[in-house]
């Protein structure tokens, strides 16, 4: 069997690391990289550097930012008083695309999951607590995912904030619209049932 080129099966290794991509998506990219004019290939090495070297989290809401504070924190505009809690940067993103929110976000990065070692602690969930504390929080919107692990950290934070004077909310759940419920899987059933409203 011919042997690659040690640099070749270095950038294989690599890119074999990242999630979702096995042995062979690794060897495609790295031979698709290797095709492309040098400086598409060097550009993509300049963006990652760059994403390393340049963004941290937030001080405030740990969003991904370049400065100190993201954009959203920076906005006047948006409301205030509003927190939606979410599990990652990238669920922040999916809400911001949505166009449908206009409030603050708090990232937890993570949620409690004792199963694989991660803790309360291990969170920004202390960070939000002080969060509410010291400031003009009316409203929590619970968005951490429908899993039994969101769900577990949701109920933790509805807890170390039962004592504060805010509302707190969570997504809707249940069937969407042009659903079959036949193909509807039990869980959302269930949260549809149980979450009903009077019609």
């Amino acid at each position: 069997m011919a042997e690659l080129a040690e640099s070749v099966t270095n950038m294989i290794g690599e890119l074999s690391k990242l999630p979702g991509i096995g042995r062979k998506s690794a060897e495609r990219l790295a031979y698709h990289l290797l095709r492309v004019n040098k400086s598409e290939a060097l550009a993509l090495a300049d963006s990652i550097r760059n994403v390393r070297e340049n963004v941290r989290y937030c001080a405030v809401c740990y969003n991904l930012s370049e400065q100190e504070t993201c954009l959203i924190c920076n906005d006047v505009r948006r409301d205030q008083h509003t927190l939606c809690v979410v599990e990652q940067p990238r669920d922040l993103m999916s809400l911001e695309d949505a166009g449908v929110y206009n409030g603050l976000y708090h990232v937890l990065l993570g949620r409690v999951a004792p199963l694989e070692g991660i803790g309360p602690e291990q969170l920004t969930i202390s960070a939000l607590v002080d969060r509410v504390h010291n400031g003009d929080v009316e409203e929590i919107i619970m968005a951490t995912n429908p899993t039994v692990e969101g769900d577990g950290t949701a109920l933790h934070i509805t807890n170390l904030l039962g004592e504060c004077d805010l509302e707190i909310t969570r997504l809707a759940r249940g069937i969407t619209t042009g659903s079959i419920l036949e193909f509807t899987n039990k869980e959302i059933l269930a949260d549809a049932m149980s979450g009903r409203q009077k019609y």
